[in-house]
């Protein structure tokens, strides 16, 4: 199974930031045990990197990206250390590139016509919407995805457990991001029993909605 196509069988892509790598292994532990086998290791902190790599030593079955990359530096560190994907939060031609040319699966931060026609025009078609509720929402995708019918969203950025059947059932949603399982706080706190709480939630409400 491709990295793609793990991200729909979940469903749901983690937005995780963590500030001490000692905390990468549970929290992918209670990820894995509310059934949800991805995690975005953003890389935000100082920690990122020494967190991709535990995990993906740890936990080879956790299929493992690397999130606010901006630069090719930052993919050629993130995937040698073990991220299989790479997130951006807008479009760079040079990190898209870099890992078209690679065979990194990258998911570019796309908002406008012109930056999904950049996208593809690298042969990228899945493509992160960020911030999902400041540039338009389900409406927004709705509209790009008439002129761009090949084009699936990973909306991030104000989705949460109270509108994510929404956003599941649309046909243009390829996965959803999110920081709602495991913020910062729960996992600074060690509060992973609620990770793993709120993950199994999420990801029931992804099979609802699917109807497995």
């Amino acid at each position: 199974m491709t990295v793609v196509d793990k991200m729909n069988d979940c469903g749901i892509v983690p937005v995780v930031v963590l500030e001490n790598s000692k905390d990468a292994v549970p929290c992918g532990a209670a990820l894995a045990k509310g059934n949800i086998d991805i995690m975005e290791i953003t890389m935000r902190t100082a920690a990122a990197l020494d967190s991709i790599r535990l995990v993906a030593k740890e936990m080879p079955e956790i299929c493992l990206g690397a999130g606010t990359v901006l630069n090719p530096e930052q993919c050629h560190q993130a995937v040698d250390a073990g991220a299989q994907f790479i997130v951006s939060p807008g479009f760079n031609r040079d990190v898209v590139s870099w890992c078209v040319q690679n065979g990194v699966t990258v998911l570019p931060g796309c908002v406008t016509p012109t930056e999904i026609m950049q996208a593809l025009e690298l042969g990228v078609n899945i493509i992160k919407f960020f911030p999902a509720n400041v540039y338009g929402g389900l409406s927004a995708m709705k509209s790009l995805s008439g002129p761009f019918p090949n084009v699936k969203f990973v909306p991030t950025g104000g989705v949460s457990a109270e509108n994510l059947a929404e956003y599941a059932q649309a046909s243009f949603i390829h996965a959803i991001g999110g920081s709602w399982m495991c913020v910062k706080k729960d996992i600074t706190q060690g509060n992973f029993e609620k990770i793993t709480t709120l993950s199994s939630e999420a990801t029931k409400i992804i099979a609802t909605v699917r109807n497995v």
